[in-house]
């Protein structure tokens, strides 16, 4: 009764891997000390981060529709949509 068991579950196996879909798993490293970095919050507009934090190191974009522009400061870099901050990371 083992063998058998043990002969279908091996003939299902290749059975259910030879058509079907793989996918793989991407694991990402999380960056816990980025959170005490001061950074801009989701949703203010450029003109806020300009007064809140100055001058960027760096402006890039805009690119795509809707246009991703994003500036390089020392400590973070800051994503915007159109004008509206979407997100503020903090690079390894």
């Amino acid at each position: 009764m083992r063998r058998l068991s043990f002969f279908l579950l091996l003939s299902l196996g290749l059975v259910c891997s030879g058509g079907g879909a793989i996918a793989d798993t991407l694991l990402v490293e999380s960056v816990q000390s980025g959170s005490t970095v001061a950074r801009p919050a989701h949703g203010i507009v450029m003109e806020q981060v300009l007064q809140q934090y100055g001058e960027p190191q760096q402006r890039l974009g805009p690119v795509g529709e809707p246009p991703i522009s994003h500036w390089v400061y020392g400590d973070f870099i800051v994503y915007f949509e159109h004008q509206h901050v979407i997100h503020a990371v903090v690079p390894r």
